[in-house]
């Protein structure tokens, strides 16, 4: 459920025509939905209702400080990947003891700041890594918690992109290796062996993976515990796929019965790293049509149409990277009849596109248009391609809205940059 609906002929965000968003900071502008934030985490960390867990909100999904704030503010923590996640969520008010910092490549500085900072546990994703934050935090005179991402080789049935839980895949260490590495780790003396850790990848849309893969981890678990290795911590990852066209993800409650049935009767408690599943239907882009582009098809047959928008692959990255579809519908009211067209952006690349040979209203300049579900991986990975400033961010709630990052400038884009000297006039001229 979102809070993106059609009153009178507009879309509204709440209580908020979009038309007014768009006259009052321009487009492209990403427009979230406070109501559907807070709704979908509720339902979400309701659905473990009985079972003693951690929500570590998935950052790398959106990390815009509100929209982080907002889930802090209902008892969230945050799974990290990087330092400036690190203060991110620190600055939106996680705190420490809800924080896991995952990803494969942590740097000695970013191990540093989380072990002075007291996060939760690492999720380890090497042998060379436990190495790392054995040293660092040995340097600091501190017992590092950690935990070892498992690869359980299942196969998570989605893009190959956002696949994680195979062994051709980057992340983890394989659960015959990982026994190995447990009882290396369980022998250092500035190492904390707390938990379990297994992500097999994004955008499920069946709870099988999950079960297949839970139930891996059950059986090291269990295998460690025999060892006397006391895990106290299963951090399950996230990966619980949304609706964007006609896929029917199961329900948070379907997926948390399925899930915490298979650590049942285990002391520990579970950490969860939904991402995508809290953010990715509460936000949209908003652009405008530009121009519209007519050619002769191939043979003759009819004219190819292009809607060009204010919108591009730098903006959202989904299309061109995945093939991914978002639903793209109309802000007003536009003309009667239908055409099969592509809606593309500026950036001088063949890639940029948002939907292709797709069935809409025959757009004119100046109509807008709603990119739904773009809460997900939309700002997130935008970039400044093209010297393309990023867009806008608006939260809104009720009938309120307010810019919580403002548009980036072209000065902006220039403001770190420095001219090398020996190609200043005068300066280290060739004589």
């Amino acid at each position: 459920m979102h809070h993106f609906q059609v009153r009178n002929g507009e879309m509204h965000c709440e209580g908020v025509p979009l038309r007014r968003i768009a006259r009052a900071t321009g487009t492209p502008v990403y427009v979230y939905s406070h109501a559907t934030l807070s709704r979908h985490y509720r339902v979400f960390d309701e659905a473990f209702e009985g079972v003693r867990h951690i929500v570590c909100y998935s950052m790398k999904a959106n990390s815009n400080g509100s929209v982080v704030r907002t889930f802090t503010d209902l008892g969230s923590g945050a799974d990290i990947v990087s330092g400036g996640e690190l203060a991110r969520a620190l600055a939106a008010g996680a705190p420490p003891d809800k924080i896991v910092y995952s990803g494969v490549g942590k740097k000695p500085w970013e191990i540093e700041e989380a072990l002075r900072r007291g996060i939760l546990m690492f999720n380890v994703e090497s042998r060379e890594e436990l190495e790392a934050i054995d040293a660092v935090a040995a340097r600091l005179r501190k017992r590092a918690p950690v935990s070892i991402r498992v690869n359980p080789d299942v196969d998570a049935k989605t893009h190959p992109y956002i696949s994680t839980g195979l062994m051709k895949n980057k992340f983890g260490i394989r659960i015959e290796q990982a026994v190995k590495d447990y009882e290396w780790a369980a022998g250092r003396r500035h190492l904390d062996v707390v938990g379990v850790d297994c992500h097999i990848g994004s955008q499920l849309t069946e709870v099988s993976p999950f079960v297949d893969a839970a139930r891996r981890v059950r059986r090291l678990v269990d295998r460690l515990i025999a060892k006397g290795i006391p895990i106290r911590i299963v951090d399950i990852g996230g990966g619980l796929g949304i609706r964007y066209h006609d896929e029917l993800p199961p329900h948070p409650r379907e997926y948390a019965d399925a899930v915490a049935d298979a650590f049942r009767g285990l002391p520990v408690t579970l950490v969860l790293e939904p991402g995508r599943a809290l953010v990715g239907n509460a936000g949209i882009l908003l652009t405008e049509v530009l121009y519209t582009k007519r050619i002769p098809s191939p043979g003759g047959r009819g004219k190819k149409c292009f809607f060009i928008v204010d919108a591009a692959m730098n903006d959202l990255a989904r299309p061109s990277l995945y093939g991914s579809y978002h639903a793209i519908l109309p802000v007003g009211k536009t003309p009667r009849g239908r055409v099969t067209a592509d809606v593309v952006g500026p950036v001088c690349e063949s890639g940029d596109f948002l939907a292709r040979e797709r069935i809409m209203p025959p757009y004119r300049p100046g109509d807008l248009l709603a990119v739904m579900s773009a809460g997900a991986y939309g700002f997130s990975m935008s970039s400044n391609y093209n010297t393309r400033p990023r867009a806008a961010e608006v939260m809104v709630s009720g009938s309120r809205f307010e810019v919580v990052r403002e548009r980036e400038t072209v000065r902006d884009l220039f403001r770190a940059e420095r001219t090398a000297s020996f190609l200043v006039r005068g300066r280290g001229a060739k004589r």
